[in-house]
């Protein structure tokens, strides 16, 4: 069900949530959490609307999609509610602010949200530069952000500089399965303590992000190299080396679905990969709600990191 509200305010679209809850049945006990999506005008909103939708499976949700448009038009607010099919197992308010709207966003939520809910905040492309010092960002308990979305380098150095408990990337939720395989080839012998490591990749907050969680669980130097590669091949992470005194591990990209990992002067064997969506990754993020401590130790391993950047 798709309902349309033009030049509106929040205290009639409160009024219409409450007139079909009653009037359909639908009811909003089921929902965990409020998620509020702060987008921009020339985001892909359809993007963002499925995915919402997909996690919502989930995360049942009251979903808030504020949309700034023209901040230089006449104050407006343009809102759009989604339910049933339409929405997943959320309701989803899609709201297109112009004029001063965009600078009070804070006002234009609190009316809606969920009572005794969470509230998680996510930025699906451009973020402030302190999301917990933002007006949305205040109102948080988790604050995601996307580094990919911005200039990578000084995306990823904004995360670290301007960490708070509560603050979490999907460039770090897109190493998750990455990280397990990795991990998993330090069970083979010879069983010796990593000397050092390198970690090659595009220029893509991801890459940096393995490269600090190295240093900070593995104590060793670190080099993070830069390959000339388009950063839109299927895997941001190309290859991992693993250094020790008996036998190094490698660990070689092969395409968006498998890998080959050779230990020492063994036969190499492959392992599998897959690419996780943003969805994916989205949901693994709303599963836990307090601090993520891991990636706040990888952000803080950044600064132990020698970037190498590859020419050939």
């Amino acid at each position: 069900m798709n309902i349309t509200l033009s030049d509106t305010d929040t205290r009639d679209v409160a009024k219409e949530l409450v007139r079909i809850r009653e009037d359909r049945g639908i009811v909003a006990t089921g929902r965990v959490l409020t998620l509020i999506v702060l987008a921009q005008s020339d985001d892909d909103l359809e993007t963002i609307i499925a995915t919402a939708n997909s996690v919502s499976r989930e995360h049942p949700a009251r979903v808030l999609i504020l949309v700034t448009g023209d901040r230089d038009a006449e104050n407006r607010l343009d809102v759009e509610l989604l339910f049933g099919g339409d929405a997943g197992a959320a309701e989803i308010v899609v709201m297109h602010m112009d004029g001063k709207l965009a600078e009070h966003p804070a006002s234009i939520v609190t009316p809606l949200l969920l009572p005794d809910t969470p509230v998680v905040s996510w930025w699906p492309s451009k973020a402030p530069r302190v999301p917990s010092a933002s007006m949305i960002g205040e109102l948080s308990q988790r604050r995601i952000t996307d580094a990919s979305q911005g200039e990578p380098l000084h995306a990823i150095f904004n995360r670290r500089s301007s960490y708070a408990p509560g603050d979490s990337d999907l460039s770090w939720s897109r190493l998750t399965a990455w990280r397990g395989v990795l991990a998993s080839t330090l069970d083979r012998p010879p069983f010796e303590d990593i000397t050092g490591a390198t970690v090659e990749g595009s220029a893509d907050p991801s890459v940096d992000l393995a490269a600090g969680w190295l240093v900070d669980r593995l104590g060793c130097p670190v080099t993070r190299l830069i390959s000339p590669e388009p950063d839109d091949a299927p895997a941001t992470v190309r290859k991992v080396t693993l250094n020790r005194d008996g036998a190094d591990v490698v660990l070689e990209v092969i395409d968006s679905t498998s890998a080959l990992v050779t230990i020492g002067d063994r036969p190499p064997f492959p392992v599998a990969l897959f690419q996780r969506s943003t969805a994916e990754c989205l949901a693994e993020e709303l599963r836990h709600l307090d601090p993520d401590t891991a990636y706040a130790r990888a952000l803080r391993g950044l600064g132990r990191v020698r970037r190498v950047e590859r020419i050939s």
